[in-house]
């Protein structure tokens, strides 16, 4: 099974996505920070989630 089908494996993606955008944003925050808008905006809103 994909992990997009399985419930409890697509709460670990999406948990591991807002730790890893959260881990980037410690060491390098201008990469994270200037993309607020469009789909690389995500990275932004789950790096402020995971804060």
């Amino acid at each position: 099974m994909s992990a997009l089908f399985n419930f409890e494996s697509l709460l670990l993606v999406i948990l591991l996505m807002i730790c890893t955008c959260t881990y980037i944003r410690a060491v390098a925050p201008r990469l994270i920070d200037r993309n607020k808008e469009g789909f690389l905006g995500l990275l932004w809103m789950s790096a402020r989630i995971g804060e």
